[in-house]
Formats: C-alpha cells, sequence, structure tokens
C-alpha cells in the first residue's frame, strides 16, 4: 500500500467525480499515493481505466479501485454511483465533488440552454452529489471537498454562467460547512486559478491558442507561473486529511496570487 504524507487517509473511501481527467485525475492519483481507496465516477469509460491505470501506479491495488461511468446530470447515475460506492467499500468517508465544464460566453451570447447546462453541470449536481453522500459522510463524520473556481472571486469576462456558477459553489460550501459541523462533518472547498487542463481545448480552444494563453496566462500570477494538477490535489488531500480536522466553511484559493493581482 502507498504511503503518503497524511496518514489518516489511509483505508478511508473517497468518492471523486470528473475522475476521468485533468484535476480530478490528480485528485485520484494523489489520493491512492496517500492510500485511499477509491471510487472513480466519469463519463469516459477508457479515460476512468487510464485514471484507474494510473492510480495502481501510485502503489494502490486494483481491488481498491471501483470505477462507475455515469453522468452527474442524471439523478438516477448520481444515485447509482453513490449505491455502487457503498455497497463495494461498506462506507462513504470523502466526496470530492470535481466534476465540471467551462461553457463560455456574455449575459448577450449566453442562450438560456447554455446557461442552464453550465449550472446543472456545475451547481446542481454537486448540490445532489452532496445530498446522496451526506448520511453515509455522518455516520463516519467524513467530509466533502468542492473544486470551484478563483473566478468565483475575481470574475473575468465572457465567462459569466461559468462564474456565477462557482460562487453558488462557494456559498454552498460555508452554508453546508454550518448546517452538518455539529454532525462533525467537514466541507470546504478549492479555488484553482489557471492550471494545465484540457478543460478550455474542450471549449474550441485550438492547442497553438491555448499554449498562447498559458503563457499570457504566467504573467496574471504573481508567482510568475500557471498551476498544475498536483498544486490543487496536495491541497484536497490536506483538506481531506485529519491535519485539516478543525478547518471547515473554508474557500481556499489556489491561485498562484492571481486574485491577488
Amino acid at each position: 500500500m502507498a504511503t503518503g504524507s497524511y496518514s489518516s487517509l489511509v483505508g478511508k473511501v473517497a468518492l471523486i467525480t470528473g475522475a476521468s481527467s485533468g484535476i480530478g485525475r490528480g485528485c485520484a492519483v494523489t489520493l491512492a499515493k496517500e492510500g485511499c481507496l477509491l471510487a472513480l465516477t466519469g463519463r469516459n469509460v477508457e479515460a476512468l481505466k487510464e485514471t484507474a491505470g494510473l492510480c495502481q501506479e501510485a502503489g494502490l491495488a486494483q481491488d481498491k479501485i471501483l470505477e462507475v461511468a455515469g453522468d452527474i446530470t442524471i439523478d438516477e447515475d448520481c444515485k447509482r454511483i453513490v449505491d455502487s460506492t457503498v455497497s463495494q467499500f461498506g462506507h462513504l468517508d470523502i466526496l470530492v465533488n470535481n466534476a465540471g465544464i467551462l461553457v463560455p460566453g456574455n449575459m448577450e451570447s449566453l442562450s438560456m440552454e447554455q446557461y442552464d447546462h453550465q449550472q446543472n453541470v456545475n451547481t446542481r449536481s454537486m448540490f445532489l452529489m452532496s445530498k446522496l453522500c451526506l448520511p453515509h459522510l455522518i455516520e463516519v463524520k467524513g467530509n466533502i471537498v468542492n473544486i470551484s473556481s478563483s473566478l468565483s472571486i475575481k470574475p473575468t469576462l465572457q465567462h459569466l454562467a461559468y462564474n456565477m456558477s462557482k460562487a453558488a459553489i462557494d456559498h454552498m460550501t460555508r452554508t453546508l460547512a454550518l448546517e452538518v459541523a455539529g454532525r462533525g462533518v467537514r466541507v470546504n472547498c478549492v479555488n484553482p486559478a489557471v492550471i494545465v487542463t484540457n478543460a478550455l481545448k474542450r471549449t474550441g480552444m485550438s492547442e497553438e491558442d491555448y499554449l498562447k494563453f498559458l503563457d499570457y496566462a504566467k504573467t496574471m500570477h504573481p508567482l510568475g507561473r500557471v498551476g498544475v494538477v498536483e498544486d490543487v490535489s496536495r491541497v484536497v488531500a490536506f483538506l481531506a486529511s485529519d491535519h485539516a480536522a478543525f478547518v471547515t466553511g473554508v474557500v481556499m484559493p489556489v491561485d498562484g496570487g492571481a486574485t491577488l493581482a
């Protein structure tokens, strides 16, 4: 079994949404190194298998990894994902609410269909997954880590619906943290700035334009670089561990100082 920085995570069961790529995949690998048992979910079956393979390379045995393909905008899929996790491992300690998309546009250009899709994926799904997982987390005094964005704190143009969706997640984090603190459950969120993933390329940005954007983005971060997924996943592991036992309701920028600039 792999052992990392936080012994309290060894043997804990973590459910990660959007685990097929990007930050979700990074969280899976980091938590695998910490010795967590993992339930990985996403829509892309082959990509989930790739993530599971990386977790095995990180030292986690194959029988400690559950892959559950599903669409978190479909209520029945969400219930199946949670039920499968608890059926496989017997309990649930950690929910990493990561799955999300970016729908670019401003008030004038966004259609209501685009707006609804943005909110359904980024906000409604996190609400529902938290609601379904909460009874199990209360049983073990577990915790939730939501993945938000620095744009919820310092918005940029052409991302109106996305900015709104992530601001909602921040306040859901604070409010739910208050609701469940008395039952021993912690709720926190991490707010990354520019992280090297495929998220922007999925909006139609070309490889050339993406590389130009990353070069420009370095100037937006006082630390002088853009982030990598491990910058986020290491903070997620900390918040999920007992090292953060007195931390709840926190909205934590992981942004190289971008919200200060």
